[in-house]
Formats: structure tokens, C-alpha cells, sequence
């Protein structure tokens, strides 16, 4: 089942019908212990074609989004070419084989932006991609409930030039877009679960790859278990769980460049570089 959260409310879209669900609200619906017995029941009840005279919203809240990084080789691979003169290409490799992920703080939910609505590069900013990542939704007790499409905006030549950097890299207005559903699913997804990235440029594909999550080196409930070592989230938090989808070093995003991330059984999440 997959749940939207639209400008007339909450749906649960179940063999393509939207069916309404009650909730005092998002952060609510979310955390609740019955989440998932809710949400059947209102999917067994009548359809609704309200949601479809609506917008559909980047699915959170009060939810933080956190994101985990060097989790693909592909990924620890082009960390380490991008930082090499700044002396910080080891940093990489030791991370991808130790034991303790690296995660960090990505974006509040101000500066999330949803399916259709326009995603940044820095103005100070030369070298820009998107990062394509299966995104997991935890409630407030700390386990999974569903999947998203994420994409983690990422500054490569501010990140390159010192580690330390990775904050102003990563956390800017309009960095992170979220969407367009949330997947429902106590179960982890499958391995062969395809994550697709496309980018069209003045109406030409400017680069196109994909992976999947057997490519992935560590296990969602592990990052999300390091997430919630010693930390509280009383809203839940979004997760993204790394990038193995990196365009070349000749490349970077443009004003006007369309983004489109698909990944198998959770839909298309598309966005406009402003």
C-alpha cells in the first residue's frame, strides 16, 4: 500500500484507487501502533476522487531527514576522487569497511521539497549532482514502516575541498525532495529492487544510470539502528541510505535540468533544478 500526503489530506492508494484516511494528521498517522490495521481499513472502503484535485506533498512533517553516506562502492569511489588534493580520500575508504556508518543531519522538513516542486544548487556552487536514494520512514520507536524516493542534492566541489565541508555541501534550502509516497512495509524490500536516475536536458537525456540494492553494503536496519543510538526522533525521521548512482566528474546539474528517480515498486519522483 502506498500512502500520500496531499493538500486535501491523507490516501492510501491500493490497485489504483485513492481511498481517504482519518487522521488527526500526518505525524499522528505515522506513529501510531496501528498504523498499518488503519490504513487496511480505510483501503477496504470506499474510493475517493478528492486526491486527485490536490497536490501531491513531499510525505513529512515534523520528521527530520538524515542521510547516510559512502554506503555504495560506487559512491566511496568518487568521495575518494573528488577529495583527493584536499588529503581526504582516505576518510572514505576507511568508512565504507568500518564498522560504524557515516550518517549526518540532512534537512528539516522546511526544506523539503515535494514531487513536481523545484529542487536547488548552491550560488556558490560549481560542481552539483543529485543523489538517488531509497529512503526509509522510522517511526518515533525506531523501526522502519515504509520506503520513499530521496534525493540527497549534493555540492561535490565544496564537499571535495575539505570533508569538514559536508554540511554546507549538503544542507541548503531546497537540497533534499522527498516522494512522491510512502511504501508501506514491515518486510525489507528485495535485493533486486532497481533504483533508476535520469536527467533531461533541454529535452536530451544529459545522463541516465541505475543500480540496485544489492549493491547496497549495509543492512537499512542497521543505519537505522545507529540513527536511533542515544537519539530521539518523538516524530519519526527519514533516512537515506546512500547514493550508487554518481554521474562523471565531467559533469554537473544546470538551471532548468529535469530529475527523474524511479525505484522498483515505490513510484517516480521528479524535480526541476531552479
Amino acid at each position: 500500500m502506498k500512502l500520500y500526503r496531499t493538500t486535501n489530506g491523507i490516501f492510501v492508494e491500493q490497485q489504483q484507487r485513492f481511498h481517504p484516511v482519518p487522521a488527526t494528521g500526518w505525524d499522528e498517522l505515522v506513529n501510531s501502533a496501528d498504523l498499518y490495521h488503519r490504513v487496511q481499513v480505510a483501503a477496504a472502503g470506499d474510493s475517493d476522487s478528492e486526491m486527485l484535485d490536490g497536490s501531491v506533498l513531499a510525505p513529512i512533517d515534523g520528521q527530520e531527514v538524515w542521510a547516510a553516506g559512502v554506503t555504495y562502492f560506487r559512491s566511496r569511489s568518487a568521495r575518494m576522487e573528488e577529495s583527493k588534493d584536499s588529503g581526504g580520500g582516505t576518510f572514505y575508504d576507511r568508512v565504507y569497511a568500518a564498522e560504524r556508518p557515516e550518517l549526518f543531519f540532512k534537512a528539516t522538513g522546511r526544506r523539503v521539497v515535494g514531487p513536481g516542486d523545484p529542487v536547488r544548487i548552491r550560488s556558490d556552487a560549481r560542481w552539483s549532482v543529485p543523489e538517488p536514494e531509497l529512503t526509509l520512514l522510522i517511526n518515533s520507536s525506531g523501526h522502519i514502516i515504509g520506503y520513499t524516493i530521496g534525493n540527497d542534492m549534493s555540492s561535490r566541489d565544496i564537499e571535495g575541498e575539505n570533508p569538514l565541508y559536508l554540511p554546507q555541501a549538503k544542507v541548503y534550502d531546497g537540497s533534499c525532495a522527498l516522494g512522491p509516497c510512502v511504501l508501506l512495509s514491515p518486510e525489507p524490500l528485495s535485493q533486486s529492487t532497481a533504483i533508476h536516475l535520469e536527467i533531461d536536458r533541454n529535452g536530451a537525456t544529459a545522463f541516465a544510470g541505475n543500480t540496485t540494492l544489492a549493491e547496497l553494503k549495509r543492512e537499512p536496519k542497521q543505519l537505522a539502528e545507529y540513527l536511533f543510538r542515544d537519539n530521539s526522533f518523538p516524530a519519526g525521521a527519514f533516512l537515506m541510505t546512500g547514493t550508487g548512482v554518481v554521474p562523471g566528474d565531467d559533469f554537473t546539474l544546470a538551471s532548468g535540468d529535469r530529475i527523474r528517480i524511479a525505484i522498483d515498486g515505490i513510484g517516480v519522483l521528479e524535480n526541476v533544478v531552479k
